[in-house]
């Protein structure tokens, strides 16, 4: 076992703190990451505060990691010591259910093993998460990360840069579509970048008309203030698809009749409440209300390749370890743009 230092919970609405723990040694199929950057995720907040239920304590949340391979197993083939890797959202899965053996891992039907709040499914240990300075992960679950893009904004390509790919790629978005996004965080900035790469027409869906120029920075064709009755007029009845980042409560009709005839809006927010929606909203123009989770492993490694060869990677703000308890009550504030990455060369 390696003693490992990192920041954790200790327990619900506890600040997180410094904690040791230890990794196990590489098995003969894993990869050890020294871990160099850490993405802040929404996520990590609600799971420290058991919003979701089931939390495990002590928690050390992350599972937006980059780093450098410093060991390898003896059947390891794909990594080598030196290499840049990556580690996202999961780190195990049933591996024989239709939807893993279709490359679609987080749709695993016994469920996937999360890199941090899961267990190990041989040993039933908690696993931890990259608030620490190394990880070690099956090689099946860990990606190559591209050296042409800036390490820092590399690591929310694993969650907020998947979540918004992977519904991209399965409706076929490309040019010709009129994408509509709603809400400019952490997804949303993904999903603008993403969507105008793949040339499609972009519009930010915004309460806050001081966002437009952020939105045009980062690829928006069009801006929207949703609270303007005229100009959302002139966008009823207009998008292919939307895709839809809030995680607020909202006007769901509202925003459904912006969709034209089949069109799709598709959730990657989830409100603290269901959403209510009159039947009439979609039966009217045949419109379809979808989800979408992150993306499987395969699909995460296209993610990180299109991101290297359009030069695309997160917008974010570098921090400590030591800031994160603050980070966390900015980020409630939506006081970040658009992603916090912790620098392990603090902890």
């Amino acid at each position: 076992m390696q003693p490992t230092k990192a920041y954790a919970a200790p327990a619900v609405n506890i600040p997180l703190a410094p904690f040791e723990f230890e990794r196990r040694e590489v098995g003969p199929h894993d990869v050890q990451i020294d871990i160099l950057y850490c993405g802040v995720c929404h996520s990590d907040l609600h799971q420290v505060r058991d919003e979701w239920g089931g939390s495990i304590f002590p928690m050390v949340p992350g599972h937006e990691i980059v780093g450098r391979v410093t060991k390898v197993g003896e059947h390891v083939r794909q990594f080598k010591p030196g290499d840049l890797a990556g580690v996202g959202c999961m780190v195990d899965s049933c591996r024989t259910c239709p939807s893993c053996k279709e490359g679609l891992e987080q749709y695993c039907e016994v469920g996937f093993v999360g890199t941090y709040n899961g267990r190990e499914r041989n040993t039933g240990a908690p696993t931890y998460g990259g608030y620490s300075k190394l990880i070690v992960v099956d090689e099946a679950y860990t990606l190559r990360v591209p050296e042409s893009l800036p390490l820092e904004g590399v690591a929310p390509l694993l969650c907020a840069g998947i979540t918004t790919y992977s519904p991209l790629r399965q409706w076929k978005v490309g040019q010709g579509h009129r994408v509509g996004v709603m809400g400019l965080g952490g997804l949303g900035h993904m999903a603008v970048k993403l969507a105008a790469a793949m040339g499609a027409e972009v519009t930010v869906l915004s309460t806050s008309p001081n966002k437009q120029a952020d939105a045009e920075a980062l690829g928006a064709h069009k801006f929207v203030v949703t609270k303007d009755p005229a100009a959302l007029k002139g966008v009823s009845n207009y998008f292919d698809f939307i895709l839809n980042t809030v995680s607020a409560p909202l006007d769901m009709g509202m925003y459904v009749n912006l969709l034209r005839r089949d069109g799709t809006m598709i959730l990657l927010g989830v409100p603290p409440e269901a959403p209510q929606l009159h039947a009439f909203n979609l039966i009217a123009k045949r419109r379809r209300i979808a989800g979408s989770l992150i993306g499987g492993i395969e699909e995460t490694q296209e993610m990180l390749d299109f991101c290297a060869e359009h030069n695309i990677a997160a917008d974010v703000e570098v921090i400590s370890m030591d800031y994160i308890n603050e980070a966390y009550e900015r980020m409630l504030k939506a006081d970040v743009k658009y992603r916090f990455v912790i620098d392990l060369a603090t902890l």
